[in-house]
């Protein structure tokens, strides 16, 4: 593809005129000639940034699988709240408190009533990054395909290290995890906004006597509104333990998925494995019940910027990947916590 030919291809400006709009043309053969080849002059003008640094826009058939395959392996992605950002200065209200309410006579007075309680919710943003490295000579081979093998280098990279930031990520420069934050074990009426609630487990290191209860204390712990749509969220080593507890007539807590695809179900909500949840042990938050919908917050620029770079490490073509990822919890009365301890 020439100079001129691609120059032609731009179908139009996206609204404020910084964002060409590419044709087919180029968001199909010409990202994979771009792949292999190079095509740097073209680039700069289909980055889609103001600077000098170049680039390339990820077609939309490679985005629509680097999302799909981010779900699948990042499973706090698949039952949060995402929400497409245009920038990092991302922000959300959120109420807490009611509007009360009072009964009067007919000629009775009508006090004034309290009103709800605003709260600002700030995902701290990151960059998500990957860099895979390929050697030119496997980029030439006609046989390869070269948009899978990146859709699945990147997305294994970012699924990876989105699953840790949104379960234990600090805040600082990327997403903050929902076990990161206060935790107490008071109720919803009375505990600090952003704080969320634990239950003990009811012994230091370990589940006390009858396990079965604190898993169900968990759940009655969560009003009734946020448990349309919870699940339960642990470890494969959690699960293992988990999936051994009965009742005391002998019926098991556990309930597999009948068909493929179906999810495993503890006191009637579905499991969710996530790797990075903490093991059994003492202090530790090795379980989480929520409504993740309505209580955790992932904040996302739709576009994953691709920098093809065949210059740094010969013979070796590097494709250094950026994304802009944020995450918090937005209603701290939604997720619920079992924790270690006496």
């Amino acid at each position: 593809m020439t100079i001129e030919t691609l120059a032609g291809s731009f179908s139009g400006v996206a609204a404020g005129g910084s964002r060409p709009m590419l044709s087919a043309e180029v968001q199909g053969g010409g990202f994979g000639a771009f792949v292999r080849s190079g095509m740097t002059v073209e680039t700069k003008a289909v980055a889609g940034t103001s600077d000098a640094a170049g680039g390339y826009a990820v077609p939309r058939e490679i985005d629509a699988m680097i999302g799909a395959t981010l779900k699948s392996a990042s499973p706090i992605r698949a039952i949060a709240q995402v929400v497409t950002v245009g920038s990092a200065g991302y922000r959300k209200l959120v109420t807490s408190g009611a509007t009360p309410s009072g009964w009067a006579s007919e000629g009775g007075a009508r006090p004034e009533t309290a009103t709800p309680t605003f709260n600002e919710i700030a995902p701290p943003m990151g960059e998500l990054y990957a860099n895979p490295a390929a050697s030119q000579a496997m980029l030439d081979d006609a046989a390869f395909d070269v948009e899978v093998w990146l859709a699945g280098e990147i997305a294994g990279e970012f699924a990876r290290a989105e699953g840790q930031a949104f379960v234990n990520g600090s805040g600082a420069g990327r997403p903050r995890g929902f076990l990161t934050y206060p935790t107490a074990t008071t109720g919803d009426a009375v505990r600090a906004f952003g704080t969320l609630q634990h239950l003990p487990s009811g012994a230091a290191a370990d589940f006390g006597s009858d396990p079965e209860n604190r898993l169900i204390d968990l759940v009655h712990a969560l009003r009734g509104a946020y448990r349309q749509g919870a699940c339960w969220v642990m470890n494969a080593q959690t699960a293992a333990r988990i999936r051994k507890f009965k009742t005391a007539d002998g019926a098991l807590l556990w309930t597999p998925g009948l068909a493929e695809g179906q999810a495993n179900t503890l006191l009637g909500y579905p499991v969710v494995e996530a790797e990075d949840m903490p093991d059994i042990a003492a202090g530790n938050l090795p379980i989480a019940f929520g409504n993740f919908k309505a209580g955790y917050l992932i904040a996302e620029r739709a576009e994953t910027q691709i920098l093809r770079d065949p210059y740094s490490n010969k013979p070796f073509v590097h494709f250094y990947a950026t994304k802009r990822v944020g995450g918090a919890v937005m209603n701290s009365e939604a997720i619920k916590l079992l924790k270690i301890a006496a």
